[in-house]
Formats: C-alpha cells, sequence, structure tokens
C-alpha cells in the first residue's frame, strides 16, 4: 500500500490538452538504438509504461535532413516513411496508460551532417561543437531559411501526430538544440529581428511554437526544454536571463523542461553531483510563469521527488537515468515497495551508448535495452530449466546479479564468498572517493536476497576442487573477481614492464586494501577508466605528491564517455597533481621512472618513491580450470555444468559484470542455439532498383 506521504506524487497533471495520470515524466534519454534499432527502443519504453510512467518521452528525434549528428545514432523524422517505426514507439508507450512524447531536435551548430553533406545551419556563422570537434562550420540562416525552417518544424509536428504521439518536446538545452541557439548570446550574434535583445532572440521560439500550436496544438501538448544556466557568465544565456525569458514568455509552451546548460552539467555522474543538484537554479521560476514545470536531478528518493513538488519547484519529476535503472519505479513507490527501488547509481554508464553509437548498458539494470532483443523483463525471469540448484562461487556483481537472478527463476542457490564481506569488488571500490553511490549494487542485492527463502550466502568460504565435487550441487557458477597486475601488462606494455630490483609497486588493489605509498607517488594509467584518477585523489588526501603519466591526450580517456574527464582533470589539477599526458612509462627503476613520449620515443625521468600500476586485470579463473581438468569427475559428483563469467572470465566495467551474471541466469538449462544470433536485431529494408 503506497505511504501517504507520496500521494501528491499520483495526482493527475493537465499539460495543456492531455492529462498525464501522475507526476512521473521520463525526459528524453538516449539508448544507443535510435534509428538503427527502433524495435529495440521501442520496447524498452514499452516497458517504462508498465512500470507506471505518467510521461514517456522518445531521445533526440532528428526532424529534418539539413541537421543530423551523425555519427551519433539518434531517431529520425526526415520523411513520411520514418513514421512507422515512430508509431510502434509511441503505442508501446501509450499501451499502459502513458503519454507518449517525441522530443523534436534540430541541432545547428551541433549538427555536422556528416551523412546528408548538406550545408549546417544556424542563427550565426560559427564552426561547429561536436563531440569529436569535425572541422565544418555552420553558416548562418537568412529570413527565408528561418520560415523554412519553421515549416519542416510544422511538418515533423504533423508527422509526429499521425505517429501517434500526445506531446512534442522542442529541445533547446544542453547547447545541441536550435532554440538555445537563438536564445544565447555566446551563438546569436544576429543584428536583425531576431539577435540582440531578449524579446529578439526569443522571437523564433515563439514563432515555431505558434506555428506547432496552429497546426496541432489542439490535440498535443508542447513542452520546450530549456537551458537553466549555460555556465559561461553573460555571454551566454545565464540563469538570470532565463528567468527573464520565462516571465517574458510565461504561457509559451503548456510546460516548461528545464535543464541544465551543458549535457555534463546536468547528468553528471554522483562523484559530482549529487541528487537534486539543480534545485538552486530552478528554485523560484514557478512564480514566473502559470504552466507547469518539470526538472531533473538524478531523483532516486521518493522523499526528495515529494519535496520538490509540495515546495512549488517542480510540478513533474523528470527522470532519465533513474527510470533506467528501475523502468518500474513509480509502481514501486505506488505499491509501497520502496525497498525495492533499483537505485541509479551514477555511473552513467548509460550514456557511453550514445557516445560509443552503441547499445545502451546500465550497472544496476541489465535487462536495458535487452527488453526485444532477447525478451529480458527487468522484474520478471524465465521459467526453471529442468535442474534444481546452483553453487554460486563468489559474491561480486557478477555473482550477486546471477544469485538473484536464478532465484527469482526459482533455483535453489548457494553464494560462497572467501572473504567475510560481500560485494567483491564494488564493496572494495564503493570506499574510493566520490564512489559510495556505486554501493547501491551490492546493497540493492544483498536485501533483495535476503528476502528469498531459496537462497545461502557463506562468508569466509574459500573453496577448492575437491570440496566443489563434494558438496553436490547440479551447476557451478563461478565469479571469482580479478586481480589487478602488477607488471604493466596493458596496452602500451604487451609483456611485463622492466622492473629495477627494490622498486616499489602497487596496485589499485593494494590501495583499496589500505597500503597507500607515500612521498613522490608515480601512478602510471594505462587502464584510461576512472582507477587512475580516483587513485591520485585518493593519494593526495593521504599527503603524498603525485604525478600521473598516462600515454592518452587526456586522463581518465574513456571518462569522455560519462561525461566527466573535464571535471576528473580540473580537480586533479587543484589538487596539485602533476599531469603528464602522452607519454608512457618504459622502466622503473628504484627511484625513478624512464617515461617516453608516445610520438617520437624520446624519454625523460620522473623521480619517485614508488609506482602505482593502473595497467590491466587477470582473471581468478584458477578454480575454473582446476574444475575443468577433472570433467571426468563430474558426472559422479551430479555437475552438470560449470560456467565462468564475469571479471574472472574478462574484466571490464562493472555494467559488463553484472550483465554477465544476469546472462548466465537467464540461459541456464537452455536449449543449445547452436550458430544462431543470441539476440534479434533488425535490417534496413532494401529499397526498388
Amino acid at each position: 500500500m503506497r505511504d501517504s506521504r507520496y500521494d501528491i506524487l499520483f495526482e493527475p497533471m493537465q499539460i495543456g490538452p492531455v492529462t498525464a495520470k501522475n507526476r512521473f515524466y521520463q525526459v528524453p534519454h538516449c539508448n544507443g538504438g535510435g534509428y538503427r534499432d527502433p524495435s529495440a527502443a521501442a520496447e524498452m519504453r514499452g516497458i517504462k509504461s508498465q512500470g507506471g510512467w505518467g510521461v514517456i518521452f522518445t531521445e533526440q528525434c532528428e526532424m529534418h535532413h539539413s541537421s543530423e549528428i551523425t555519427p551519433f545514432i539518434e531517431l529520425r523524422l526526415w520523411e513520411d516513411k520514418d513514421i512507422p517505426q515512430l508509431r510502434r514507439m509511441s503505442e508501446k508507450m501509450k499501451e499502459h496508460g502513458a503519454l507518449a512524447g517525441i522530443q523534436l531536435a534540430y541541432s545547428g551548430i551541433n549538427g555536422p551532417n556528416l551523412y546528408s553533406k548538406e550545408v549546417p545551419l544556424a542563427p550565426s556563422a560559427l564552426p561547429i561543437r561536436t563531440f569529436t570537434n569535425d572541422p565544418v562550420q555552420a553558416r548562418a540562416l537568412s529570413k527565408s531559411e528561418i520560415k523554412d525552417l519553421r515549416r519542416w518544424f510544422v511538418n515533423a509536428a504533423k508527422r509526429s501526430k499521425e505517429a501517434g504521439f500526445d506531446l512534442i518536446n522542442l529541445y533547446g538545452a544542453h547547447g545541441f538544440g536550435i532554440f538555445q541557439h537563438f536564445l544565447s548570446r555566446a551563438t546569436n550574434h544576429r543584428t536583425d529581428e531576431y539577435g540582440g535583445s531578449l524579446e529578439n532572440r526569443s522571437r523564433f521560439a515563439n514563432e515555431v511554437v505558434a506555428d506547432i500550436r496552429d497546426a496541432v496544438g489542439d490535440t498535443m501538448a508542447i513542452a520546450l526544454r530549456v537551458s537553466l544556466d549555460e555556465t559561461i557568465g553573460d555571454l551566454g544565456f545565464s540563469n538570470a536571463e532565463v528567468r527573464d525569458f520565462v516571465e517574458m514568455n510565461r504561457n509559451l509552451p503548456d510546460i516548461w523542461d528545464l535543464a541544465q546548460g551543458t549535457w555534463e552539467d546536468c547528468s553528471g555522474p554522483s562523484r559530482f553531483k549529487e541528487e537534486a543538484a539543480q534545485e538552486a537554479l530552478v528554485r523560484g521560476i514557478h512564480d514566473l510563469t502559470d504552466k507547469p514545470i518539470v526538472g531533473v536531478g538524478r531523483f532516486t528518493s521518493p522523499d526528495v521527488m515529494a519535496k520538490m513538488i509540495r515546495s512549488g519547484t517542480l510540478d513533474m519529476i523528470g527522470c532519465a537515468r533513474p527510470s533506467i535503472a528501475d523502468p518500474f519505479l513509480p509502481k514501486k513507490i505506488e505499491e509501497g515497495r520502496i525497498e525495492d527501488i533499483r537505485e541509479c547509481i551514477g555511473c552513467n554508464i548509460c550514456i557511453t551508448g550514445d557516445m560509443t553509437m552503441s547499445i545502451s548498458r546500465c550497472t544496476q539494470n541489465p535487462t536495458f535495452m535487452e527488453e526485444w532483443r532477447k525478451g529480458w523483463h527487468p522484474e520478471f525471469m524465465n521459467e526453471k530449466g529442468d535442474s534444481d540448484n546452483v553453487l554460486v562461487i563468489g559474491s561480486g556483481p557478477a555473482g550477486l546479479e546471477a544469485a538473484w537472478a536464478l532465484c527469482r527463476r526459482g533455483y535453489d542457490v548457494a553464494v560462497a564468498e572467501a572473504r567475510d564481506v560481500i560485494g567483491g569488488r564494488v564493496t572494495r571500490e564503493r570506499a574510493l572517493p566520490g564512489l559510495s553511490a556505486w554501493g547501491r549494487v551490492v546493497d540493492y542485492r544483498d536485501y533483495q536476497l535476503s528476502q528469498r527463502p531459496n537462497v545461502e550466502i557463506y562468508r569466509e568460504s574459500e573453496l577448492d576442487v575437491d570440496s566443489i565435487l563434494e558438496f553436490g550441487f547440479q551447476n557451478i557458477a563461478i565469479a571469482t573477481g580479478a586481480t589487478w597486475r602488477r607488471d604493466g601488462v596493458s596496452r602500451q606494455h604487451v609483456v611485463p614492464m622492466p622492473v629495477a630490483e627494490g622498486a616499489k609497486i602497487y596496485t589499485p588493489d593494494d590501495l583499496m586494501d589500505g597500503t597507500l605509498p607515500g612521498g613522490t607517488v608515480v601512478i602510471y594509467d594505462d587502464d584510461h577508466y576512472y582507477m587512475g584518477g580516483v587513485l591520485a585523489e585518493l593519494l593526495v588526501k593521504q599527503g603524498a605528491k603525485v604525478t600521473l603519466i598516462t600515454p592518452s591526450a587526456y586522463v581518465s580517456d574513456w571518462t569522455n564517455n560519462t561525461l566527466e574527464q573535464a571535471t576528473i582533470h580540473a580537480r586533479l589539477d587543484e589538487m596539485g597533481v602533476d599531469i603528464v599526458l602522452n607519454r608512457g612509462v618504459t622502466q622503473v627503476a628504484s627511484d625513478h621512472v624512464v617515461s617516453n613520449c608516445v610520438y617520437t620515443g624520446k624519454t625523460r625521468t620522473y623521480p619517485c618513491d614508488a609506482v602505482v600500476m593502473v595497467a590491466s586485470r587477470t582473471g581468478n579463473d584458477q578454480l575454473f580450470h582446476g574444475l575443468t581438468a577433472r570433467q571426468e569427475d563430474w558426472a559422479d559428483a551430479g555437475i552438470r555444468s560449470v560456467k565462468l563469467f564475469g571479471d574472472a572470465e574478462a574484466s571490464g566495467p562493472i555494467a559488463w559484470a553484472t550483465y554477465a551474471g544476469h546472462r548466465y541466469a537467464r540461459e541456464l538449462d537452455g536449449a543449445d542455439i547452436g550458430d544462431d544470433l543470441p539476440f534479434r536485431r533488425e535490417i534496413t529494408e532494401l529499397a526498388a532498383q
């Protein structure tokens, strides 16, 4: 039964001509599928409809071929032939009573048009701003082309209506949308009636909204997504000017969708952004408009959500990442099952799907984007196979997820953990600076498993081959994790690095176990994800003088995909870390390292008292190989299967481990598919010749 404190979250909300059944509003978010995987994206949104969301939006949908963001894979609504795949999505969204929304985007100075080869158009002639720094410029729209652009928006709105959508979101946030480009003095240098004063810079938004209202406004609501602050001072669209804009145009859209300036600002990871981080920027805007407001802030707590509504800060709770981690978040609050919410950890792995043009993942929810491809449902498992029990060895993210999924299928599960605490790498990493929220991966599964009568967890239970053969379990699931290498083998060094006798070498495992080197420390980062930067922060806080050397052009290079690389670099620089880019380490002496330029090979030395190797990891697969060597004994021991998975099989981010554990559980006792694909996919239809 729902806690009465949260009743306010389930009140209907009028948005122009349509009514949302509650206050839960899934704001537009990417998924790595877009136009390439329409059924996968549609089913993912449909699952959220099952989960109780009142409003569900698509991701960014390119509304005209003259502004597209290849290589990134979003939706497209360029012509009528795009309507059927979008209709499939809207139907899925509305299947359980949600309103279906589409975000129409014209990317302006963010659209390099690498596919369409059209000259980019923007309010003013400026270089294209993309993640890949494409060497392209946009030219300024003429007045006649502004009229064309208005017509294109109307065409897209009509197609959206035909595709079955209830709301249109006009994208003008994160620096990505043409509406922000017109509103901001940083990107609008015009001297005609579309530039200069705020009233003039607001003209385009007013015209497009009026045009769409004339075309479809009697049946569709219009949301305007606006940046709360470009965070570039008076030059850009500041928070003060946003407030002036809203007050000047208080009834412009049917709902104001407010999001902080850049995507990095708006969707920063939990390492740098707390829940409701944008509250101060939103507070008070409601006094300037008669229309409802939706805002975001990685909301996971129903108490925080209810506070936002009661305080008058927001009318609807906007969620992207929390809706990915748990599509059933609204339903669990409604049913009084707060403890069952799979809370977002703010790792931003979901965003990496968009950034790498691949199917997205979620660390907490391994079924994300597999709902159609593999038939995985986030709340329901497939039926149990013909065996009865499983021994899971290792309680890291892979082992815990496997146990949680297996017990829901109906298997009796025993989890054996060698240490006195469960959680594996997550338990260790959650103690590092900024990563405490990652502990939710363990906390959620620990609680859920504790509620199940068919699961037992045995701590301080290190097993060997003989004991496993004696236990009588039918299925052995080995998720024993991985160990950081001490010899530097990774990308630069494919064989062990030369290390002098007496050199003090440490690994991330040593530091997480509490062994912290002091004095002058070199961190050699050939991993390129978060670990090198986090350990640098840890050591500086412990008083060490740190030099971070990496062969990459960026600190923590891969975190460009999680929208935190620039913040990591800035923080380390502020802490006094000496950042050395584009250099490797060729050898380690007792009191220095020799570093080489990755381009010229020229070397120089860096003095140090110790070196921390953040290189690659070795899977702890000895137990697996020991069991496979005794395969002739399996039948007598009652063993039907032995499987190695997670970091023990091949190291990766935590999301790769939870996915591996879930996949093992789903596929146990399944039919052999031979050479068939393990997922469904769609291919482009051939046009007539």
